[in-house]
């Protein structure tokens, strides 16, 4: 009995001891004021000072945190579409293949430009009066047939036959005056010139008969004199002379 009562004393008389302990221990609660607050008077604070250059030794690729990506030019933009093309094209399997390729071509490219334009220089050098560029000047103009044939309408066959005369050469002054009577129909459309085309192609177009027959007869003229094996002698080629040149003047009028 009496174990009976001191359980049912020690259930409803803890929490009422657990209350006053609580209560007990909130007024024992302590409240700082700003008076209570030590300040240390003693202590000094001294700034850090910086060298004025500070900010240079800080401008290394080392403290460079943020990635900057280069700006690619319009030549390597272009670069990279061929090294697509050409790795679509070929089935090139890796894309810095496909690049080598692309560098090859472009320099073998660059070459041949560079081939082709000294070409081009010396070709021009070789056709101005003979002169090249290690030899001597000369006044005597260098002419080629094959030349004058595929540019018969910008040859001044008057010079070029005196010049070939004063070198005693007849039978090459013939066929220029053959080649600027043939000049001569073309530029009053008598005749349309072509360099494939034979004698008998040109008496054909020609209309008047008279021309035409002057025309054959010059043509035999040349054909007598340029293409046959003999020595021409010189009262041979005074008359094939008088004989081109009245028709030249014929087509003057």
């Amino acid at each position: 009995m009496n174990k009976f009562l001191f359980l049912f004393w020690l259930l409803t008389a803890a929490p009422l001891w657990a209350q006053d302990s609580l209560a007990n221990a909130e007024k024992k609660t302590v409240t700082y004021t700003e008076k209570d607050i030590r300040i240390d008077q003693n202590s000094v604070v001294t700034p850090t000072k910086f060298p004025s250059d500070y900010k240079e030794k800080y401008k290394d690729s080392d403290f460079q945190y943020e990635v900057q990506l280069e700006e690619k030019s319009l030549w390597d933009k272009f670069k990279e579409w061929l090294a697509y093309w050409f790795r679509k094209i070929f089935g090139l399997s890796d894309m810095n293949v496909s690049k080598n390729y692309v560098e090859i071509t472009l320099k073998v490219i660059a070459a041949l430009i560079v081939i082709y334009v000294i070409y081009l220089i010396v070709k021009i050098i070789l056709n101005k009066e003979g002169q090249w560029v290690f030899g001597k000047s000369t006044t005597k103009k260098i002419i080629h047939d094959d030349d004058i044939e595929k540019n018969l309408v910008y040859v001044d066959f008057e010079k070029l036959i005196a010049q070939t005369l004063k070198e005693g050469n007849n039978r090459l002054a013939v066929r220029y005056y053959y080649l600027w009577v043939l000049k001569r129909m073309s530029e009053k459309s008598i005749i349309e010139w072509h360099a494939d085309k034979t004698n008998t192609d040109y008496a054909y177009e020609i209309q008047s008969s008279d021309l035409r027959s002057d025309f054959q007869y010059l043509s035999y003229l040349y054909n007598y004199i340029w293409y046959g094996e003999f020595e021409m002698t010189e009262p041979t080629f005074r008359h094939a002379k008088r004989a081109f040149e009245t028709t030249i003047q014929s087509l003057r009028l």
